[in-house]
C-alpha cells in the first residue's frame, strides 16, 4: 500500500526518511503522486498548499519527506532596485528580494521590459524562493486570490493608473 501525505510540517526538523526536489510550480499542490529517492507516495492535502524549502510531507506510515527547492531558470536583476521592484510587483510577479539583487522566474516579456528600464540581467539556474505573501507564509496569487491556475475573477477595484501588463 502506498503511503499518503495528508499534512505538511513547516520548517521540519530532521531526521528525514528522504527528500524530494520540486521547482516553484511543483511546490504548489493539493493532490498528486510524487516520487523521491526512497520510492513514491500520494499527496492528498485538504487544500492547495504552497511548500517552502525545508517543509516536509508527513506520511501515513510515520516517515517525513523533506522538500528541497530545485534549481530552475531565473533572471537575476541588478540596477535601481526600488524602481525595478515596483514594476515587477505591479505585474504581481513572484520575486525574491535581496540587498543587491532581485530574482524572478525567467520570462522574456518581463526581461525585455526590465532591460528597457535599465536593469542588468543575468540568467541562472538556482532554486527560486520568492518572498511570501503579505501575511506571512505562502505565495501571492495576483488577482486570482487563492486560485493559482487562473480560476476566479477580479472582484476588487484599483486606484486610477493601476495597469496590468
Amino acid at each position: 500500500m502506498t503511503a499518503t501525505a495528508h499534512a505538511i510540517i513547516r520548517n521540519a526538523p530532521a531526521p528525514f526518511a528522504g527528500e524530494i526536489s520540486l521547482d516553484y510550480e511543483g511546490r504548489l499542490l493539493r493532490r498528486k503522486r510524487l516520487t523521491f529517492d526512497g520510492g513514491d507516495f500520494m499527496v492528498d492535502l485538504p487544500e492547495v498548499t504552497s511548500l517552502d524549502d525545508g517543509d516536509a510531507f508527513e506520511l501515513s506510515d510515520g516517515r517525513q519527506i523533506v522538500v528541497r527547492a530545485a534549481p530552475e531558470p531565473v533572471l537575476v536583476i541588478r540596477g535601481n532596485l526600488p524602481r525595478l521592484a515596483w514594476h515587477i510587483g505591479n505585474r504581481h510577479t513572484p520575486c525574491r528580494i535581496e540587498a543587491d539583487r532581485l530574482i524572478i522566474r525567467q520570462d522574456h516579456v518581463l526581461e525585455a521590459m526590465l532591460r528597457k528600464l535599465g536593469a542588468e540581467i543575468s540568467h541562472k539556474d538556482i532554486p527560486f524562493r520568492p518572498e511570501g505573501g503579505a501575511y506571512g507564509h505562502g505565495r501571492t496569487f495576483g488577482h486570482d486570490h487563492g486560485h493559482p491556475h487562473g480560476a476566479g475573477e477580479d472582484h476588487h477595484t484599483h486606484a486610477p493608473g493601476h495597469v496590468h501588463g
